[in-house]
């Protein structure tokens, strides 16, 4: 869902556009304060932000901001802007943005993997060397065993998921 926030009379023109072009329920607001109690109550893909309101409300769009969550933001004019030329923003901007978040997660993934595989390591040659201890009871060896297994079990599936 996309939160336009203009004060615009073509807000129904824009928001009808975007609905169409982008595929998602687009919601209006002509005020701040409204926008951020529809920021409260639903999550957004994106806020399209008519420069007009952002010049005369700076401090109310920073706190917008604040609470956008994961939205997008877009800056646009609509007092001279056309919706091909909105809905173009919008889409690039909202691209730019999932493969900004792609990256971020891919890198965080990787990192993951790697923290998991230092301590599987470290899991695997513990419990070795554990095995190896002479007076190690029966039932502590077996239990060792398994945890040894294990840990085994979850590097082979680390290694195939990459």
């Amino acid at each position: 869902m996309i939160l336009l926030i203009t004060s615009s009379t073509r807000a129904p023109e824009f928001s009808a556009a975007l609905e169409s072009a982008i595929g998602e329920e687009v919601e209006t607001t002509g005020t701040t304060k409204r926008a951020l109690a529809h920021l409260r109550n639903s999550e957004y893909s994106a806020l399209v932000l008519d420069e007009a309101i952002v010049e005369s409300e700076p401090d109310a769009i920073d706190i917008l901001l604040q609470h956008a969550g994961m939205a997008v933001p877009v800056y646009v004019s609509l007092a001279i802007s056309s919706t091909q030329r909105v809905i173009r923003d919008v889409k690039i901007t909202m691209r730019r943005h999932e493969e900004s978040r792609l990256i971020a997660i891919r890198a965080a993934e990787s990192l993951l993997r790697t923290e998991l595989r230092g301590a599987i390591t470290g899991i695997l040659l513990s419990t070795e060397l554990a095995l190896r201890a002479p007076d190690l009871p029966r039932e502590a060896a077996d239990k060792m065993r398994s945890v040894c297994q294990l840990a085994s079990d979850i590097r082979s599936r680390l290694e195939t998921i990459q």
